[in-house]
């Protein structure tokens, strides 16, 4: 008898076709992990999870006494509880070091959607608006010699740093919670405290991870240290932005923009009042929802996943303690 896989929110199930040999594997896709019956089943006999934001809680891991690893198809991995699967011996892998280009093309891509007043000017030209010559209504915003604060200068925030740079010629301010010397000498980029960077940046970008001390880090405070020039681009996650404080900075008029990525709740509510904003740009967190990308991301996790179960350490291996 084979043994069992779960794979969940798993696009690509082309790429677990190596599995197919040594193991049973059973795709899940859009349902309720909690009471789907057929999923909480499963579980019963599964030594391995691949695939995307499924919650790997006390819960579940109490109803998977064979799991061994789960390996998430993403580089975060704020879905698992990784001290209660360390408890069970249970390893944890993520796919790092795929996605950075990717995701900085889109977010360097909204930033400039926003001061260009793409989305809104494409919507425009298509309800036959334009009659003529484009009036002072119509005008947007420089991005290039435009000053770019970065807050969370990692792999992405130093991939933004690079085309904002080198090919808008802007200058960069980060904020980071050690110094970025690499970026510092390729780029340019002057550290600075946070309210400085709010201060002074024309378009304020924010890439940090989502943890304890970075929830809620933009709120009603930093809005208003922000320029009303001033273009809020968040692509790291909703939870690091107060929304309702976002929400009364754009009505206030005390910020010029923004662009975003990434929501408190997913996929946004169509009730949301960011939605009604013709100066947002909203796109479904698609930072590295690319073809190439995605595959990368998915070969990845199926190595790891595939190393867990044949004895072998994960190359991405999130806790090794798990092995002692």
């Amino acid at each position: 008898m084979k043994r069992k896989i779960i794979a969940y929110n798993f696009e690509l199930t082309e790429t677990l076709e190596k599995l197919d040999d040594q193991f049973e594997v059973q795709i899940f896709d859009s349902i309720n992990p909690k009471t789907d019956p057929a999923f909480i089943h499963a579980l019963k006999d599964v030594e391995g999870i691949v695939g995307l934001a499924l919650p790997v809680d006390q819960e579940l891991l109490e109803r998977a006494p064979k799991l061994k690893i789960v390996s998430n198809n993403s580089t975060g991995y704020n879905n698992l509880s990784i001290e209660e699967m360390t408890k069970r011996g249970v390893m944890g892998t993520n796919t790092p070091g795929v996605l950075e280009e990717t995701t900085a093309d889109a977010i360097f891509g909204i930033l400039i959607a926003s001061a260009r007043r793409i989305a809104e000017l494409d919507h425009f030209v298509k309800s036959g608006n334009w009659k003529g010559h484009l009036t002072t209504a119509e005008y947007a915003i420089d991005v290039h010699h435009k000053t770019l604060g970065i807050i969370g200068m990692g792999k992405i925030g130093s991939s933004i740093a690079k085309r904002a740079h080198l090919g808008f010629d802007m200058n960069i301010l980060y904020y980071n919670r050690n110094r970025n010397l690499d970026a510092e000498e390729k780029y340019n980029a002057t550290y600075c405290d946070l309210d400085t960077l709010l201060k002074e940046a024309d378009f304020v970008c924010l890439m940090t991870p989502l943890t304890k001390e970075t929830e809620n880090l933009i709120g009603a405070r930093e809005f208003n240290l922000m320029k009303r020039s001033c273009i809020f681009v968040n692509g790291s996650r909703g939870k690091t932005v107060d929304e309702v404080a976002l929400i009364k900075a754009l009505e206030n008029k005390e910020i010029h923009g923004a662009a975003l990525d990434v929501y408190q709740i997913e996929p946004i509510k169509m009730d949301n009042p960011l939605l009604q904003f013709p100066n947002v740009v909203t796109t479904p967190h698609l930072g590295s929802s690319t073809f190439e990308t995605e595959r990368k991301m998915a070969e990845l996790a199926v190595e790891n996943l595939l190393a867990g179960l044949t004895g072998k350490r994960p190359k991405n291996l999130i806790n090794p303690e798990v092995l002692h």
